[in-house]
């Protein structure tokens, strides 16, 4: 018998914690879609702070991604996240 994927519910954070490196920028690619269309404004990805690889690669993606107006460190420099400003957008994204 076969199962669907629990949907996860789009809400205002999401922590990449638990999601292999390799899968991470298709899964913010992905994530900024649903929060997009779920009506967010601002969004926050937690992505730690280690080393800083998985940050540059992400705020690289964010710095060329149609949704994205703006993105900052967030302001919890404990966290290791960014916060995404998403462009406001039409009924039809």
């Amino acid at each position: 018998m076969e199962h669907d994927p629990p949907e996860v519910p789009i809400g205002d954070t999401i922590d990449l914690h638990s999601f292999a490196p390799s899968d991470i920028l298709s899964l913010v690619d992905e994530y900024l879609l649903a929060a997009s269309q779920a009506g967010f404004s601002d969004v926050r990805v937690i992505h730690g702070r280690g080393k800083g690889v998985q940050r540059a690669s992400i705020q690289r993606l964010l710095g060329t991604h149609p949704l994205v107006e703006r993105f900052w460190d967030a302001p919890e420099s404990h966290l290791g996240a960014t916060v995404i400003r998403l462009r406001r957008h039409g009924p039809d994204v």
